[in-house]
């Protein structure tokens, strides 16, 4: 499976604002968790060992 850089997302700005909102009265190092959080529910989500690790090389380059 080839990963998709293309927008995909359904209501960008709005995934956006969810996300902002969920962070607004956190610290640094809590939203710094919880986006680890979100990561790893996400790639739990995709699953496929190697289409993370070519989503790591290409969030890394």
């Amino acid at each position: 499976m080839t990963l998709n850089l293309l927008p995909n997302i359904e209501a960008p700005d709005a995934f956006y604002e969810a996300l902002t909102e969920a962070q607004r009265d956190m610290s640094e190092d809590e939203a710094n968790d919880m986006n680890a959080r979100l990561v790893l529910i996400l790639a739990n989500q995709i699953g496929r060992l190697a289409d993370l690790k070519e989503a790591i090389r290409l969030a890394r380059d």
